[in-house]
């Protein structure tokens, strides 16, 4: 395959994350030019719907031209200043004020930061600091989840509990626990309801904490659905029971919204959807729609309070980056979680979230899916070998990857996740008709696909 000019000089200069690095160097990059509304364009001139909106992040499409006049306002008023040592701008603050106005707890403060990964390292740090200041300098413990999606750096890392993200990074770190995912199609026990499934991860996790020892054990942390993990929601009841558990050993509850948050799930926040009540929460990706990389964790008053006294008695708050609250990113911010009100996006996605869900409950039946699942405007298809056992393809055939391809060249971007899982997280500013557009190009994928796996004999490799 003789590759472009454009792909030779990326191969050569950059590296990209989650990619086999030794292929890549002869399959080349995908290199896109432009974006419109929810569809994107190579530098070959092939149209695609974004079918994943970007990572699970460009809620409102592209080429929004209100979050691009935020932007170009900002650069021009006041393209960089910090928020170190008292000093400040105004978009800071209105950023900071429509987030704690909807935020799904009572927040008192608002830190800023660049990226999801840097808000849930943020969260671990801000756990420790505040049992310090508790007198409780043994609880420090964190207990994330198998599956399940937190960042990239050292401490997020550890909190994410996918194989790949530790495997010779030497991670996790020590401190950092994972308790069970849950999926109910992949670990449910034979004959086990779902009432059954969630009260046996909740009993699961107390045996947990207990053999760690409650008073080591700081925060549970946890994504509303499980994004990168797998596009994993949920059964009924089951945060409800988990947090019976937490409260009863007093048990700090981070929810990572990061995916979820910004109407993603048919509410503002996809702990509102599952029940779910933390002391705080992460956020990024849709919070500038991806277009500044921007994030923040919201604070209780209790937690702000445990800051001052920290901070009184060393002399400063010994944290925060260059890029903390940055003027642009503020702009776009705030600008985004003003547009989702007064285009009122939540209602939107309700409106075609039933239609999305039809598409799934429809391809359930196709002979290459076990298990399709969706919530409000995010949703995937588990790819089996036989559908009765749910026994999985060999990893090596890469199934997934393969029907992700297939797509591609029907027009449709998604994403292959492990476990052959194909991922879908449209723009929330989606129509019913592109929604048709999605799953038809889905469709001849998984039949592309089907038909491969039938002539080359693949389900009994």
């Amino acid at each position: 395959m003789s590759l472009s000019n454009a792909a030779v000089r990326d191969i050569e200069t950059v590296i990209h994350p989650y990619t086999n690095l030794d292929t890549f160097r002869s399959s080349g990059p995908m290199i896109l030019e432009r974006g419109e509304g929810v569809y994107v364009f190579d530098n070959e001139g092939n149209k695609y719907i974004e079918g994943l909106a970007g990572l699970w992040c460009t809620s409102l499409g592209y080429n929004d031209k209100e979050l691009i006049a935020a932007a170009t306002e900002q650069y021009a008023q006041l393209p960089f200043t910090h928020v170190f040592g008292g000093k400040s701008h105004e978009r800071a603050a209105e950023a900071a004020e429509r987030l704690k106005a909807i935020a799904p707890h009572a927040a008192s403060k608002v830190l800023f930061c660049g990226s999801g990964s840097e808000a849930n390292d943020q969260q671990v740090k801000l756990v420790w600091y505040y049992n310090n200041a508790l007198g409780r300098p043994k609880k420090k413990k964190f207990i994330s989840r198998i599956r399940g999606y937190h960042g990239v750096t050292v401490a997020s890392a550890s909190l994410t509990g996918l194989p790949a993200n530790h495997r010779d990074f030497d991670l996790p770190i020590s401190g950092v626990l994972h308790a069970d995912c849950p999926h109910y199609y992949r670990y449910a026990e034979p004959g086990e309801t779902e009432d059954e499934f969630t009260t046996r991860l909740a009993k699961n996790l107390e045996e947990m904490i207990i053999r760690e020892d409650p008073d080591t054990v700081a925060a549970f942390i946890a994504e509303p659905i499980m994004g990168a993990g797998g596009v994993v929601i949920p059964p009924a009841g089951y945060f409800e029971k988990i947090q019976a558990v937490l409260k009863k050993y007093d048990i700090y509850f981070i929810a990572d919204e990061v995916i979820c948050g910004f109407g993603r799930t048919g509410n503002m926040f996809g702990s509102q959807t599952f029940g779910m009540k933390p002391d705080s929460i992460s956020v990024a990706k849709a919070l500038s729609s991806a277009y500044f990389p921007i994030a923040a964790v919201t604070v209780g008053e209790e937690m702000y309070q445990a800051m001052i006294d920290e901070s009184k008695k060393i002399g400063t708050f010994g944290h925060g980056f260059t890029y903390t609250a940055h003027p642009v990113g503020a702009a776009v911010a705030a600008k985004t979680l003003e547009i989702y009100e007064k285009r009122n996006i939540v209602g939107h996605v309700r409106d075609v979230a039933p239609r999305f869900a039809a598409h799934f409950a429809r391809l359930a039946d196709h002979p290459l899916v076990g298990h399709a699942r969706a919530s409000g405007l995010i949703g995937a298809l588990e790819l089996v070998a036989d559908k009765a056992s749910k026994k999985s393809f060999d990893a090596s055939l890469g199934i997934g990857a393969a029907v992700v391809a297939a797509a591609q060249k029907h027009g449709l971007i998604v994403r292959p996740l492990a476990g052959d899982i194909v991922a879908f997280c449209p723009p929330l500013i989606v129509t019913a008709e592109q929604i048709d557009a999605i799953f038809a190009a889905i469709e001849k994928a998984l039949d592309d696909v089907e038909a491969r796996v039938g002539k080359e004999g693949l389900r009994a490799a």
